[in-house]
């Protein structure tokens, strides 16, 4: 679906009356909106509450199914599998897919001991990041010395302000 970009008016001179009017019309069309979505959801889980028990007893089949094809494919393997991977039959396909490859631990290792092992054999495999610790930055932005720091590194403290509107909750 293509978004359209639409064109933001800019209000001026807004009068009391005008706000108040406008705040009530937003209240309205938001507590029209809730209802509806508290519709919605009451559908929704009276759907599901009235397939559950057919949603339920179909999982339960293709699990079962899954299990004695998954069995059938390992214990032929060999026959089925020697050029490809997957084997089309009447109903669809099904093989085996190669994961992403991903580095494990060998027995007797823990990722503490390879760090210091690839530190000693070759340390172009050890990361090595170095980044501003913007967080301590703002926790000690109030202390002595870090306000002419911060100044003198090129840092300066940003706080936006956004505008928000709560609409009192009414029934429509």
């Amino acid at each position: 679906m293509a978004k359209t970009r639409e064109k933001k008016i800019v209000i001026k001179g807004v009068t009391s009356e005008l706000m108040e009017e406008s705040f009530g019309l937003f209240a309205y069309a938001d507590a029209k909106i809730q209802g509806i979505n508290a519709a919605m959801d009451v559908a929704f889980t009276e759907i599901r509450d009235r397939y559950a028990d057919e949603l339920l007893k179909w999982q339960k089949q293709k699990d079962e199914n899954f299990d004695v094809l998954q069995t059938y494919a390992s214990e032929n393997r060999d026959a089925l599998f020697s050029k490809r991977k997957s084997m089309e039959t009447a109903h669809g396909v099904f093989g085996f897919r190669t994961g992403t490859p991903k580095l494990k631990p060998r027995k007797g290792f823990t990722w503490g001991a390879i760090l210091e092992l690839l530190k000693e054999f070759n340390p172009s495999y050890v990361r090595k990041t170095e980044e501003v610790a913007k967080d301590k930055l703002l926790a000690d932005r109030e202390s002595e010395g870090v306000p002419e720091l911060m100044q003198k590194a090129g840092i300066k403290v940003e706080q936006d302000e956004t505008f928000f509107v709560e609409p009192k909750k009414e029934e429509v």
